[in-house]
This record gives C-alpha cells, sequence and structure tokens, in this order.
C-alpha cells in the first residue's frame, strides 16, 4: 500500500479580484491565500508521508510580478525533499504564459516532465510509472493523452495530463480529450487539471479525477478547494479522499425575504444564516456574496435602499462572525406584488404604468432618453458616471442600459412616495 497527494491548479500569487472595492476588505490576508494554501499542500504531504506528490499543471498564474513568486515554491519544494517526497509536474496553459518558468532552477526532488512529447518516469521506491506531458505553449489544441504509451504490464500506471477533458463549460479547450479514450489507456489512474471544480469523472477500470484548485480566487470558485489524497492498496485498487487545503472560502448566502417588511428584517434573517456558514468554513476566513430573493411588500425599500442593507448586512457580519466574515457583495433580486387592481389612477399605480410602458415600448425608451436625459449627461461632469460604487458601466441615453434599471428606479420613486405619504 502506498499513497500519494494529487493536486493542480495552485496558481500561486494569483490575484484575488475586487478586493480593494469594499471597506474592511482583509486584502493582505486574502492576497496570501495561494502562498498559504501550498503550505498546507506540503504539510499534508509530510503529515501523511506520501510516496509522492502530482500537480497536473497551472503552479503559477502566467507572468509573474517578481522572481518571489517563483522562489516560493523553490522553497517549499525544498522541505520536501528534506522529508524525501519526490515531486511530478506537468506545465499548464498558464505556466506556458510565463517564460520564467523555463529557467527557474528546480530542487532535484521535482521533475517537470517533458512539454514536446509524452515522458515516463519509473519510480524506484514504489512500482509506479508516470506518463505525462506539459504544455509548450498557452494554447494546446491537440489530444495530448492520444500519444500516452500503453500501460506498463509490471507496473501500476498513472496518466498526468492538464485537459478541458470532454469540453467543459467555462473553460478554454486545451488539450482536449474524453473519459472513455482515458480509460483505453489502461491507467489505475488519471490525475487532470485545468478545471477548477473538483470532481470524480470516472471510477471504472480506474479512478479519473480532477481534484479542482487548492484555493478559490472570485465567488465563482466557491465551496472547499484542495487536493485529493490517493490511496493505493495491495490489489492496486485506488481510492480518493478529499483534503481541503483552503485558508479563505468563497460561499454563496441566499436570504429568502418573501415574508420581511423592512430592512430589519432582512439583517435578522443574515443574522440567523451565520452560524451554518461559520461552521461549514471551519475556522477559515468567509468570503460571503449575499443574495436576497423572494416576492416582498419590502422590496421597493430593499432596491431603493441598498446602501443601507450593506451598511446593515457587513455590521451584522462584523458583529457576529468574530473578524472571520468578510461581505464581498449584496445582490437585491427580490420582486415587488402587484399594487392594487391596475384600476385605481394613485400615483403608485400611475408610476407602475409609466415603468410598463418604458419597459415594452423601444420607441418611447429612445425618446425618454433623448429629450429628457440628454441635457443632464451634458451639465454632468465627463467622470461622474464611472464614480458610482458598485455600478461597472452608466450610458444615460443607451435604451439597453436604461431598461436594464428601470425595476430599481420604480423602486426609488416608490419609496419616496410611501416617505411623502407618512410623513405628518
Amino acid at each position: 500500500m502506498f499513497k500519494f497527494l494529487h493536486a493542480a491548479d495552485i496558481h500561486l500569487d494569483s490575484p484575488l479580484r475586487g478586493l480593494d472595492r469594499y471597506e474592511g476588505c482583509p486584502s493582505d490576508e486574502i492576497r496570501g491565500a495561494t502562498r498559504r494554501a501550498l503550505d498546507n499542500l506540503v504539510k499534508l504531504a509530510i503529515d501523511e508521508k506520501v510516496a509522492f506528490v502530482l500537480i497536473a499543471g497551472d503552479v503559477y498564474d502566467g507572468d509573474w510580478k517578481d522572481h518571489d513568486t517563483g522562489l516560493r515554491f523553490v522553497q517549499r519544494m525544498t522541505r520536501l525533499r528534506e522529508e524525501g517526497i519526490p515531486v511530478y509536474l506537468i506545465r499548464g496553459n498558464h505556466d506556458a504564459q510565463n517564460r520564467m518558468t523555463y529557467d527557474l532552477r528546480l530542487p532535484d526532488n521535482v521533475k517537470s516532465l517533458e512539454v514536446d512529447r509524452p515522458e515516463t518516469c519509473f519510480l524506484k521506491h514504489v512500482p509506479v510509472a508516470i506518463h505525462g506531458q506539459g504544455f509548450a505553449s498557452q494554447w494546446v489544441r491537440d489530444d495530448l493523452a492520444s500519444r500516452y504509451p500503453a500501460a506498463d504490464p509490471g507496473c501500476w500506471n498513472l496518466g498526468l495530463l492538464h485537459t478541458s477533458i470532454n469540453g467543459r463549460e467555462g473553460h478554454d479547450h486545451y488539450a482536449p480529450c474524453t473519459v472513455e479514450s482515458l480509460r483505453l489507456k489502461g491507467y489505475g489512474y488519471w490525475a487532470l487539471g485545468h478545471i477548477h471544480k473538483r470532481e470524480i469523472l470516472n471510477e471504472r477500470d480506474g479512478p479519473t479525477a480532477l481534484p479542482g484548485d487548492v484555493q478559490g480566487r472570485n465567488i465563482r470558485e466557491s465551496g472547499a478547494k484542495g487536493c485529493l489524497l490517493v490511496t493505493v492498496e495491495g490489489d492496486r485498487e485506488a481510492s480518493c479522499e478529499f483534503r481541503p487545503l483552503d485558508v479563505l472560502r468563497w460561499e454563496n448566502c441566499r436570504l429568502d425575504a418573501s415574508d420581511a417588511t423592512n430592512i430589519d428584517d432582512v439583517a435578522e434573517l443574515f443574522e440567523a444564516a451565520l452560524p451554518d456558514l461559520l461552521a461549514g468554513a471551519d475556522g477559515r476566513l468567509l468570503a460571503l456574496r449575499v443574495e436576497v430573493v423572494g416576492e416582498t411588500p419590502s422590496h421597493d425599500r430593499l432596491v431603493a435602499r441598498s446602501e443601507k442593507v450593506g451598511l446593515d448586512l457587513r455590521a451584522v457580519a462584523n458583529d457576529r462572525g468574530s473578524g472571520r466574515v468578510w461581505v464581498e457583495k449584496i445582490k437585491i433580486r427580490t420582486r415587488s406584488p402587484r399594487i392594487g387592481n391596475g384600476e385605481s389612477d394613485g400615483p403608485f399605480e400611475e408610476i407602475d404604468r409609466l415603468i410598463d410602458e418604458l419597459r415594452r415600448d423601444d420607441r418611447r425608451l429612445e425618446e425618454f432618453a433623448a429629450n429628457q436625459l440628454g441635457d443632464l449627461r451634458k451639465k454632468l461632469p465627463p467622470d461622474a458616471l464611472t464614480r458610482i460604487e458598485g455600478v461597472e458601466s452608466v450610458d444615460l441615453v443607451d435604451p439597453v442600459w436604461l431598461r436594464g434599471v428601470l425595476d430599481q428606479v420604480r423602486s426609488v420613486l416608490l419609496d419616496r412616495f410611501e416617505d411623502c405619504r407618512g410623513a405628518p
């Protein structure tokens, strides 16, 4: 029996996106997340006394800003050498972008497999043959695995490959192949990289596995991140166990505000959801995107006063999160119940009718944009519309953009009318 670690997509020193747009963001702690995830990988390898470590591409994230990134990796690999643990890696598409990667002198326990042809490494201390090929350039469109050799009958065979296997959605199609074509090679295990979502694609005749990345870098990479601890028993059957390595965990928090009557109710919903979210993070820093959903009578007030909603939820996070919760972004996606029966001529119904007409009539919306907002745009400073926090682009005369904010306009107007109606 022997064990090894299968990791991929470390993206060492990759920038985590959007960190400075939010007051109180723990930027320094987050920026070092990929380094500390690598440290956790090394510690796990030592603690588990693994026979070797596999890295299936994208150690780096393209060009380094300086040599510290490469030196950090070398230092951690040297720590594994001190424990007698070899490392086998291939270059992925991001590694291939960086010319400094080719000049970096690696410790002698680290083997980077060839990029112009498949290479096989035979281990001395365990009867294992590792087959693999790295990327010579960023854009590899060929099926690299089709040229990998057949399984060596005297060894337990393992394939190391960076690939968009089966054309996974949301990923560039690098080194394409299929699960079935890999299975036909007869290897005991396929260690894949490139796809950042953990998945066991096939367990028949040996696992074909994606460990995902070791550290989530944005909200699209939510949930636990880490590597696979693979155990090969005496009959040479491999079993995989996920081990988390991340130090920052991204999660989505969905709040159903159907019964909320005011902003305080939404804050209470968030406070009630936090304990489970914190428990799931297991002591890690938690980055949350909060979505407030549902058909609710408080819709207009939530949308019109979204800034206050954000302040209240971040205050709850600071109060109840003990410094371990960062609210990355808040999305108000509630819906408003219809007002009245559509036959009244009051101000609320009139606003509803006007907004509906603008939404349905492209010509009228274009006229409104040109006549009502054109002059306003001319009077504003050139950069005024680019300074609105949380808004990526604003175009007051673009009907497409205007149609997208009609619901917000409706909510602001109705909220203001509600305040006026309730005033003494």
